[in-house]
């Protein structure tokens, strides 16, 4: 079994307004791809749905798209969900 560690998820922008914090701690497997990391969070707050293909994850401040890539998160890793950057 995957040992599972605490996490602290942060949301910006429309994420937070549809999470309904800014901020939260949750417990995760340590190994698990950015998708079902995603999926976890949707379990948690089903609106997020809405945003999926909008945002991409902050894992130790570099950027992770919400896909296959395995993560190796660490007890107590921030975990930011990022809105659109516009540049220009």
């Amino acid at each position: 079994m995957v040992p599972r560690c605490q996490i602290e998820v942060l949301y910006f922008a429309k994420s937070a307004e549809i999470a309904g914090v800014r901020s939260e701690t949750i417990s995760v497997p340590q190994e698990i791809k950015a998708s079902q990391l995603w999926q976890e969070l949707e379990t948690l707050h089903p609106g997020l749905a809405d945003v999926r293909n909008q945002v991409i994850f902050a894992v130790r401040q570099e950027y992770v798209e919400l896909g296959d890539q395995q993560l190796l998160l660490q007890p107590g890793d921030e975990v930011a969900i990022i809105p659109p950057i516009s540049g220009g």
